[in-house]
């Protein structure tokens, strides 16, 4: 497996190796130990799947707070998706600072989002599946958000407000001038 580093360093994306013959391919896609040598020591204790149905479904931008603040590793098992990863972590220096991609599951690349980022997707293709690994279990008390077309953070969203699917709790989240600043651990 491979690492390469987005504009924000800790977000990374992970490129397994694929061993392809007549039948098609084999990929190792998550082995922790092989994680913590590449420098990523996570456990992940919970997976997700979602499913947007519509291209142009907003996800986002989410994350969890501390004592429950998540790492995340996700993949597109269908369609394709522009991820963006928002670093929410107050004494950062790049607090504010978003990076994006595409991911696709015509590729086996994944997406590594470090505890302190939010993460926001928009379905570029109808019916895309993701899956998600975190570092720590789903905490309703814990949770938080980003609006996802806050002026502020200027992110190029491959659809125009008008023509976005939200739900009412993503399309009324907080801007994050908004948020109160959260502790995050070093």
């Amino acid at each position: 497996m491979k690492i390469k580093d987005l504009e924000i360093p800790e977000v990374k994306l992970l490129l397994p190796e694929q061993h392809n013959d007549s039948r098609g391919y084999v990929a190792e896609i998550l082995q922790e130990e092989r994680l913590r040598n590449l420098g990523l020591p996570i456990h992940f204790v919970q997976e997700n799947q979602s499913l947007s149905l519509k291209k142009h479904t907003i996800r986002g931008l989410h994350f969890q707070k501390p004592p429950a603040a998540q790492a995340k590793l996700l993949r597109l098992l269908r369609g394709k998706a522009f991820e963006v990863v928002l670093d929410v972590r107050p004494h950062s220096p790049t607090f504010g600072r978003h990076v994006t991609t595409i991911l696709s599951s015509d590729e086996l690349t994944q997406l590594f989002i470090p505890a302190g980022f939010a993460h926001g997707f928009c379905a570029l293709e109808d019916h895309t599946v993701i899956l998600y690994k975190m570092s720590h279990r789903y905490e309703p008390a814990c949770e938080s958000g980003v609006l996802w077309n806050d002026p502020a953070l200027a992110i190029d969203w491959p659809v125009p407000s008008h023509g976005a699917i939200l739900s009412l709790r993503d399309a009324n989240l907080p801007c994050l001038k908004d948020l109160s600043l959260i502790e995050w651990a070093a």
